[in-house]
């Protein structure tokens, strides 16, 4: 009898160990598909993320949840490429509004400082030639402000055609600093700039990095507090900063937003450095903004690839 009990128990043991590894491989076994689902979800979902496609997530796995989830998640996906679509056609809208106006008012403007012209060589009073003068001035700022618009929407519209080579940014750099010699002169400007010895290539566009650093310094020269300094290190990151007592932090991150001004640049459209940071990313750098101690620092960076 005892012996037939032990038995019994033996059978019972050997049958919950073997149900309790059966629940164990089964529980393994749901971990492992959940898993590989979660991995399938998150890889196609990135995916979906940047290529312009209808394709909608799918996994493998048969589970209820994770399908829902899956579902769900191609329902805001749906919603995701909506709202970039429409972000799209108004961006390109934009684009399209800028240019028009651009080619618009160049016309117009330039008839009229052909008369302001003419209307010079005439004889006139004092009084008349000051209200001349003027007129002169404020057409010379909206003939400036036509221009960088026009520039805007060349760049914007080009902007897939870089041309890229092997480039030193060194050399760069100091010519278009050379080239604000007569400006710096004249606003008694004395930059301090810092290079190293060695030479820092890097696969850019030449014409695009010149048209950068001029804008960054343009922009230092008519803005800031009367001091550049410039400083190029041998990993690609070059800094632009200068004085700028009129700026927060919170200016400092939206100086790239475009037709973002500050009180101080009131003659301007605000694209010159949303130009920059068009230009940059288009040559895979990354242009950025800090405001520290009343100084304003523009940091470009450039990674290091083989040329």
């Amino acid at each position: 009898m005892e012996t037939g009990l032990w038995v019994t128990v033996g059978v019972l043991i050997v049958v919950i160990i073997m149900v309790f590894l059966a629940v164990i491989a089964a529980l393994l076994i749901k971990i492992y598909v959940m898993k590989k689902s979660a991995r399938e979800i998150e890889a196609a979902f990135a995916d979906r993320l940047i290529t312009d496609t209808n394709v909608m997530i799918d996994i493998s796995s048969r589970d209820r949840d994770l399908r829902h989830l899956a579902n769900s998640m191609n329902v805001q996906l749906r919603r995701f490429r909506a709202e970039r679509r429409r972000f799209q056609q108004g961006d390109l809208e934009l684009k399209d509004a800028v240019t028009n106006i651009s080619h618009d008012l160049r016309t117009p403007l330039t008839a009229i400082c052909g008369y302001l012209e003419l209307l010079e060589q005439e004889e006139k009073s004092e009084a008349v030639d000051r209200y001349i003068g003027i007129i002169k001035e404020r057409t010379e700022v909206l003939t400036q402000l036509s221009e960088e618009l026009f520039r805007y929407s060349v760049i914007t519209s080009t902007k897939d055609r870089m041309n890229k080579e092997p480039v030193v940014i060194n050399t760069v750099l100091e010519e278009s600093i050379a080239a604000f010699y007569g400006l710096f002169t004249e606003r008694k400007i004395v930059p301090e700039i810092e290079m190293p010895g060695k030479k820092v290539v890097r696969m850019l566009d030449r014409s695009a990095l010149s048209r950068v650093f001029s804008n960054l310094i343009s922009n230092v020269v008519k803005y800031g507090g009367g001091d550049l300094k410039v400083v190029l290190s041998e990993d690609g990151e070059i800094i632009f900063s200068n004085r700028a007592s009129g700026l927060d932090e919170v200016q400092a991150g939206r100086l790239f937003d475009r037709f973002y001004t500050v009180e101080a640049a009131r003659r301007s459209t605000g694209l010159g450095l949303a130009i920059s940071k068009t230009l940059v990313e288009e040559m895979d750098g990354r242009i950025t903004a800090k405001y520290e101690g009343g100084r304003l620092s523009i940091c470009i960076s450039f990674s290091d690839v083989d040329c």
